[in-house]
């Protein structure tokens, strides 16, 4: 039995909702080109991959003031230094999502989901208007129903409101994610979690947040529960 199948009692879940970044794509490239060219147009030093990496996961607006902070917290970052920096980084990230690339096993666990008409959402905190270009860029366009972005709601990730757009019960819907926001999310929401261990967790392991599972390749969903964690289809 396939560990998707034993998280639901030998069924099917009706929909399972996605993170995007560290989950389905790896954009921090992407991210960390344009978190660059907006500090150093602001005359600031650039923070380079690696640091970018741990700033991901709490949308836009909070990864340009960490950028601006040069870490984790960033409450005492202005407020119009913040917004200046919003608008330039959004101006430098629409331009280029050439370096973003699809995780392995996404695509062909994408394609078993569809083919067994398990309906697909998009809950990310990714700001919306980046999510469906990307998506058709990267090769993952029409596999959704629902796309929930950053901004799509007042609220993000860790509350629980994206979750309960599709009005699907809870047990009978999984999230999968890669950070600490997607775990608490879920589980404030009674939604069953499986997480990444390969995303952007502020440096931390995913484990630590307790998810239902742990996974190093999404492909792992698909196989006997004992055999998840070996390494993944090619994407």
């Amino acid at each position: 039995m396939s560990l998707l199948r034993e998280l639901f009692n030998g069924e099917l879940p009706r929909l399972v909702m996605f993170d995007l970044d560290g989950t389905l794509v790896d954009s921090v490239p992407d991210l960390a080109a344009a978190v660059d060219k907006t500090l150093l147009a602001l005359g600031l030093p650039a923070a380079g991959i690696e640091q970018v990496r741990n700033w991901v996961g709490n949308g836009a607006r909070v990864l340009v003031r960490r950028a601006l902070a040069g870490g984790l917290e960033h409450a005492h970052v202005d407020d119009a230094q913040a917004e200046q920096a919003l608008e330039l980084f959004m101006q430098h990230y629409a331009a280029n999502h050439a370096l973003t690339q699809v995780y392995a096993g996404v695509k062909p666990t994408l394609d078993w989901l569809r083919e067994q008409q398990v309906e697909l959402a998009i809950v990310t905190n990714k700001p919306e208007r980046f999510v469906a270009p990307l998506l058709d860029e990267k090769g993952l366009g029409g596999y959704f129903r629902w796309i929930v972005g950053g901004d799509t709601l007042p609220q993000q990730k860790p509350d629980p409101a994206a979750l309960r757009l599709a009005r699907v019960e809870p047990t009978q819907a999984l999230f999968v994610g890669d950070s600490l926001n997607d775990v608490r999310a879920a589980k404030a929401a009674g939604v069953p979690c499986v997480a990444l261990s390969y995303g952007y967790n502020h440096g931390r392991p995913i484990a630590e947040e307790h998810p239902a599972q742990v996974l190093d390749c999404l492909s792992g969903l698909l196989r006997p529960a004992a055999n998840a964690l070996l390494p993944g289809l090619a994407g």
